[in-house]
C-alpha cells in the first residue's frame, strides 16, 4: 500500500505540475511571438498591420523592444525550459549568447619601408677620360651606355655599365687608376624629398598671400613695391628640378624654358615639385602666388623620372642639366634636391661656381637632424639652406650640420599646387628659392660679385636664430634683405624676440 501511495502521489503532482505550465503557457504565448527576434512587429502573423490584441503591433517599439532581453518570458514558452528558469537553469539561447567568441588574431606590423637605392647598381660615371682610354676600358668589358660633351665645361662625360662578374667598387678602382679617372664614382640618384604630410589646401579659398605682405617675405625683409624685374639689371635663373607644369595659371605669362634631360626610358615625373619651386620664384604677380621675381627669365631643367614608383635624378643626368643651364646664360642655379657624394659631380660644379662664377643654392634636405650631410649642399663651394617657420624654429626634418649656412621660411610656404590652385608647402626645397631670389638681387646690383663674396655678404646682413653666433642648425642664421635695394621701401623683418 505504501508503494502504490507514493506512485499516486506522484502521479498527482506531475499532474498539477503540468497544468500550471499549461495555464502560463497559454496566458504568455502572445508575448513570446515577439520577444524572440525584435524584428518590429514582422511576425508573420498576416493581420495587415490592424490593431487587435492578437498580436501586439499596436504595441510601441520600445515596448516591444523590451521584452527581447535574453533570459526574458519569452522563454517560458517552451515547459521544459520554463522549468528551467524556476530551478535556476539556462536556456539554449542563454548559452548561446554567453558562448565565448572565438580569440581575434592578432594583427601583423606592418613590414618596414624598403630602402630606396642610393645608385645605380652596375654604373659609373666618369668625367675627361681620352678616347684612348675608354677604348682601353671598353677592351676589359666595359659598356659605354651614354656620353654627353659639356660644351661650356669643355669636358666629356660618360656613363659606363661594368664588365660581368666585376664589382661596383672594383670597377671604380680601376677607373680611377687612369691618369683622367681619379673623379670616376657612381651613379648616384638624387631625390627632392617628400612633402610634410601635414601639408593642407588654404582656408576658405581665399588668397593666403597678397604677393607683398606674405609671411615668409616679412620674415626676411623682402623689398615692397619691387618691380617685377627686381631692383637692377635683369639676371636669368636656373633651377634643376622635376617636372613643370608650365600651363599653371600661376606661371601664366613667366619666361619659362623648360628642357627635358631625363631618361626617355623611363616614365617621367610629375609636375609638381618643379612648380612650386618656379611658382615662388617667377610666379605671375597677379595670381595666388606671386612670385619673388616674376620679370625675371627662368630656365629649367626636368632631369628627374620614376622607376617602380621611385622619382629620381641620377649623378651623369644632373651633371648634364647643370650645363645645360650654363650654356643657356644662367647666372643664379638653385638645386632643391639632395642625395650622396659624388665626386664627378663636386668637380662639376666646383667648375660652375669658380670658373664660370655662377653661385649655386641647394637646399640641406628633409631626412632628420641626426641624418648625415646631403649633398650638393654639403659641398663647400655650394650655399646650404635650411627651413624655418614664421616664428624662426626650424623645420623639424631638416638636416643639421656644419654646412648649413642660411635659413628662410620653408614651412609652410603658399605656392602653386601642381595642376591647378595653390597650397601650403613644407620642406627645405621650398627654403632654397628664397635665398637664390637673395643672390639675384645682390648680382642685379652688382654683376661683378663673385660667388664668395654674395655668400659673404648673405652671411653677414643674416639675423642670429638658435645658439649665439654660427651653428650646426641655423648657420649663419635668418637671410635678412634689409637694404639690399636702395630706394626701395623695405617690408620690416617680423621680430622673433
Amino acid at each position: 500500500m505504501r508503494v502504490l501511495a507514493t506512485q499516486v502521489l506522484i502521479v498527482i503532482t506531475w499532474l498539477f505540475v503540468v497544468g500550471v505550465i499549461s495555464v502560463v503557457s497559454t496566458g504568455l504565448a502572445t508575448t513570446v511571438a515577439l520577444a524572440d527576434d525584435d524584428d518590429g512587429g514582422d511576425d508573420g502573423d498576416d493581420d495587415s498591420g490592424d490593431d487587435d490584441s492578437d498580436d501586439d503591433d499596436d504595441r510601441s517599439p520600445s515596448a516591444r523592444s523590451s521584452d527581447a532581453r535574453p533570459g526574458g518570458t519569452g522563454a517560458v514558452n517552451n515547459p521544459r525550459d520554463f522549468l528551467r528558469n524556476l530551478f535556476g537553469g539556462q536556456t539554449a539561447q542563454e548559452r548561446r549568447v554567453q558562448r565565448p567568441s572565438a580569440p581575434q588574431p592578432t594583427p601583423r606590423p606592418s613590414p618596414p619601408p624598403i630602402p630606396r637605392p642610393a645608385f645605380a647598381p652596375d654604373e659609373i660615371v666618369t668625367r675627361g677620360l681620352t678616347d684612348e682610354q675608354t677604348a682601353q676600358l671598353e677592351a676589359q668589358g666595359f659598356v659605354v651606355l651614354e656620353r654627353a660633351d659639356l660644351a661650356v665645361l669643355g669636358t666629356t662625360v660618360r656613363r659606363f655599365q661594368v664588365p660581368n662578374g666585376v664589382s661596383l667598387q672594383e670597377a671604380r678602382d680601376t677607373i680611377r687608376a687612369l691618369p683622367n679617372g681619379e673623379t670616376a664614382d657612381f651613379n648616384h640618384f638624387y631625390r627632392t624629398g617628400q612633402d610634410d604630410p601635414a601639408n593642407v589646401a588654404g582656408p576658405g579659398g581665399a588668397p593666403a598671400c597678397d604677393g607683398l605682405h606674405c609671411p615668409a617675405r616679412e620674415l626676411i625683409g623682402w623689398p615692397t613695391g619691387l618691380p617685377a624685374t627686381g631692383c637692377g639689371i635683369p639676371v636669368t635663373l636656373g633651377i634643376v628640378d622635376t617636372g613643370l607644369n608650365i600651363d599653371h595659371e600661376v606661371l601664366a605669362g613667366a619666361e619659362i624654358d623648360l628642357t627635358r634631360i631625363a631618361p626617355e626610358d623611363y616614365s617621367p615625373s610629375a609636375a609638381v615639385h618643379g612648380t612650386a619651386v618656379a611658382a615662388i620664384l617667377v610666379g605671375d604677380p597677379q595670381s595666388r602666388v606671386p612670385g619673388l621675381l616674376p620679370g625675371l627669365s627662368l630656365v629649367a631643367v626636368d632631369a628627374f623620372y620614376k622607376n617602380a614608383g621611385d622619382e629620381r635624378a641620377d649623378a651623369f643626368t644632373l651633371i648634364r642639366a647643370v650645363d645645360h643651364l650654363a650654356e643657356n646664360g644662367v647666372q643664379v642655379i638653385n638645386l632643391s634636391l639632395a642625395g650622396p657624394p659624388n665626386t664627378v659631380l663636386e668637380d662639376t660644379l666646383l667648375q660652375l661656381t669658380n670658373e664660370r662664377r655662377i653661385p649655386v643654392i641647394a637646399a640641406v634636405g628633409n631626412d632628420g637632424p641626426r641624418a648625415d650631410a646631403a649633398y650638393p649642399a654639403a659641398y663647400n663651394n655650394v650655399m646650404a639652406v635650411t627651413a624655418v617657420d614664421r616664428s624662426g624654429i626650424v623645420y623639424r626634418r631638416a638636416i643639421r650640420g656644419p654646412h648649413v649656412e642660411l635659413a628662410a621660411q620653408g614651412v609652410e610656404v603658399w605656392t602653386a599646387a601642381s595642376v591647378e590652385g595653390a597650397r601650403w608647402k613644407t620642406g627645405t626645397s621650398f627654403a632654397a628659392p628664397y635665398v637664390t631670389a637673395a643672390a639675384a638681387l645682390l648680382l642685379q646690383q652688382d654683376p661683378t660679385l663673385t660667388p664668395e663674396e654674395i655668400r659673404a655678404r648673405l652671411a653677414t646682413s643674416a639675423r642670429d636664430l638658435g645658439a649665439e653666433g654660427f651653428d650646426d642648425t641655423y648657420g649663419n642664421g635668418l637671410l635678412d634683405l634689409g637694404g639690399v635695394c636702395p630706394g626701395q621701401a623695405m617690408v620690416m623683418p617680423v621680430s622673433l624676440d
